[in-house]
């Protein structure tokens, strides 16, 4: 019997946006565990387009070996088309939302019509919200999660020789740069849940935003350095990383931790350990029960998911070029009909 066809977007060269393309493939075939969802929204992310410049930011011994052609994506919301016979908790007709098997990628991933994906990495849909939303989600949301409330896993970050370990929020001053962003409103909004003080850092046009998320202070970047201004943080989350974290490190207080949501490049590990201060991160991963969690905050009302914008799956080169623009609010999601 001849394989079912779906569209997806699939590049067969590393490279930039031009390369993404939208092509007929096979649609996957379900494994025991997998459940088939039919895709409704894809949410994108910065490993998405990490995987299609070939992982440049990474050393070369540790980039993985990409089959091509590859889809790219994690984050889906969809509804479940076909479950194998070993998965109970799901049945055809939910709606469903889930990051997808990372930190991994390949033919069953998220830019496409159809994914097969194991059911421990999906949770039910919030019913409150729609299928761009939950896309918005899971990586995003675990991320922030995995980092502030519970890891939920044992894989060690192997550019630190610790386990990371959130630390208590409550009455505690938080500084979230990149507070704007997909990670940083969802960050700002479950320390605020945990009663820190927040202090939010991103660009003047975001100040109404993140202080409508609770916000308690809020600092615009282009006009004022944060540390020039700010002291004696309990906690700096710096959802923007990179080398320019160490910056970060005089406003702590001794006792005090920075995680830096992308740590490659950071360089004052000997500083932060000179001043008191714990530098920590982990690598977000798939956990369908954590999803679920956070799903019954957002139907709460507790957690609100903001897009920055969308852009139809045939459109998936024109989604990372404003991904590259900067200054998101919030998450910017493909939509599937």
């Amino acid at each position: 019997m001849p394989a079912k066809n779906m569209k997806a977007v699939r590049f067969h060269a590393f490279g930039g946006p031009d390369l993404l393309h939208y092509e007929d493939t096979s649609r996957p075939e379900l494994s025991d565990g997998e459940v088939l969802v039919r895709v409704k929204a894809a949410g994108i992310n910065p490993p998405d387009w990490y995987l299609r410049e070939g992982y440049e930011a990474l050393p070369p011994e540790w980039r993985p070996e990409v089959p091509f052609p590859a889809i790219p994506g994690s984050d889906i919301s969809g509804v479940v088309e076909d479950i194998a016979d070993d998965v109970e908790g799901f049945s055809v007709g939910d709606e469903v939302f889930g990051m997808i098997r990372f930190p991994s990628y390949g033919e069953s991933a998220a830019y496409a019509e159809y994914v097969a994906a194991p059911a421990s990495d999906l949770a039910r849909k919030p019913d409150g919200i729609d299928h761009v939303h939950a896309a918005a989600v899971p990586m995003s949301g675990l991320t922030a999660w995995q980092f502030l409330i519970e890891v939920g896993h044992d894989v060690q970050n192997p550019l630190q020789p610790e386990k990371h370990r959130p630390v208590p929020l409550a009455d505690k001053k938080v500084l979230i740069n990149g507070a704007a962003g997909g990670v940083g409103h969802l960050a700002l909004q479950l320390a605020k849940r945990r009663g820190a003080h927040v202090i939010a850092v991103a660009s003047g046009k975001h100040e109404r935003f993140v202080h409508d998320l609770g916000a308690d202070e809020f600092i615009d970047y282009t006009k004022t350095r944060p540390e020039d201004v700010v002291k004696d943080v309990d906690l700096v989350v710096d959802a923007v990383g990179g080398p320019a974290t160490e910056r970060f490190l005089p406003m702590i207080k001794p006792g005090g931790a920075l995680f830096p949501i992308f740590p490659l490049g950071f360089d004052g590990r000997n500083e932060a350990e000179q001043r008191g201060v714990t530098v920590s991160a982990t690598q977000v991963r798939s956990d369908g029960t954590q999803l679920a969690e956070l799903g019954r905050l957002i139907d709460s009302g507790t957690v609100r998911v903001a897009i920055d914008s969308t852009f139809p799956l045939a459109d998936a080169g024109k989604a990372h070029e404003r991904a590259a623009g900067g200054h998101i609010q919030g998450k910017i999601v493909l939509t599937i009909d």
